[in-house]
């Protein structure tokens, strides 16, 4: 069974189109992963209106989707009221919080179809919407195995793994990877020894066939954005290499960077891979690409 990732959007904050954005694209961010027939989407940001236009437009077409949303952030929820498969009466969408009382989902995609901010409301979607919930942190979906975990990120973040059949995908947007409070950055022997990172955050990656990870700065950019809730991509890369990951996505570019700024973290952290791990390839996430595993 083959297994499909494709990016509808990979930029963190706010949509940004533009000539010097067309390579990674300007879309917030939207990540479509399939086990077979089984469709998951991670996000619901600008990137899922063209995701909904894709979905209506399949032969078959899929009749159940499963949405995970990582956090409720704007630049991750904003694309719901424009997501085409919500007003489709053969629909079925899952929506999974992570407890049984944590209701913050339905509230922020109810909340902002109200008529102080959009003109229909969510009570006049066509599909039928289910609100699910982990238990224990985990739950299986048409035999796929879906964790989530904690990312470290303001207001809070949740990171989601799916694995079937020996095929592992983790999806974590959003999270601060570095440095332990009090801690230098960079770190010094950055270059001989690789970064902390937490354990709990390498057991939940270990392994991936692919890892969709937030990798927003450069180390200087970093140094100056401490607190924020997003990394460098350096240390994504030695999350990667610590947990065996097979191939690194870099995703969640900042609103500010360019194409051109992006290729050079692609190159940074391709070459610090090198030399940390010379089995794992990493590239930048971007709108349009698809994975088979």
């Amino acid at each position: 069974m083959d297994t499909h990732i494709r990016f509808w959007g990979t930029r963190g904050s706010i949509p940004t189109p533009g000539s010097w954005t067309r390579i990674y694209g300007g879309n917030t961010s939207c990540v479509e992963v399939r086990f077979g027939a089984t469709l998951f989407i991670c996000d619901a940001g600008s990137g899922i209106r063209e995701l909904g236009k894709d979905i209506i437009a399949r032969d078959p077409r899929p009749t159940e989707l499963h949405l995970f949303i990582s956090h409720t952030h704007w630049d991750h929820i904003q694309g719901f009221p424009f997501f085409m498969p919500a007003y489709s009466k053969d629909m079925r969408i899952r929506v999974y919080g992570n407890s049984k009382d944590d209701d913050s989902r339905y509230r922020l995609l109810s909340g902002q179809m109200s008529s102080d901010h959009f003109p229909v409301s969510f009570g006049e979607l066509g599909a039928e919407i289910d609100f699910d919930y982990f238990e224990g942190g985990e739950k299986i979906i048409d035999g796929v195995l879906v964790r989530t975990f904690a990312l470290n990120h303001p207001g809070g973040c949740f990171g989601y793994s799916f694995e079937k059949h020996g095929t592992k995908i983790v999806y974590a947007t959003d999270t601060e990877l570095e440095p332990r409070p009090g801690e230098k950055f960079p770190p010094d022997g950055s270059d001989e020894a690789l970064r902390y990172v937490s354990e709990p955050m390498v057991h939940a990656v270990r392994g991936a066939d692919l890892l969709i990870m937030d990798a927003q700065y450069d180390d200087a950019q970093y140094a100056t954005r401490r607190g924020w809730g997003h990394s460098s991509c350096l240390s994504a890369v030695d999350l990667a290499a610590k947990a065996g990951v097979k191939k690194l996505a870099l995703f969640h570019h900042d609103p500010e960077s360019s194409d051109l700024h992006i290729d050079s973290l692609v190159n940074q952290s391709a070459a610090r891979a090198a030399r940390r791990d010379p089995n794992l390839i990493v590239f930048g996430a971007r709108e349009g690409l698809e994975l088979t595993l």
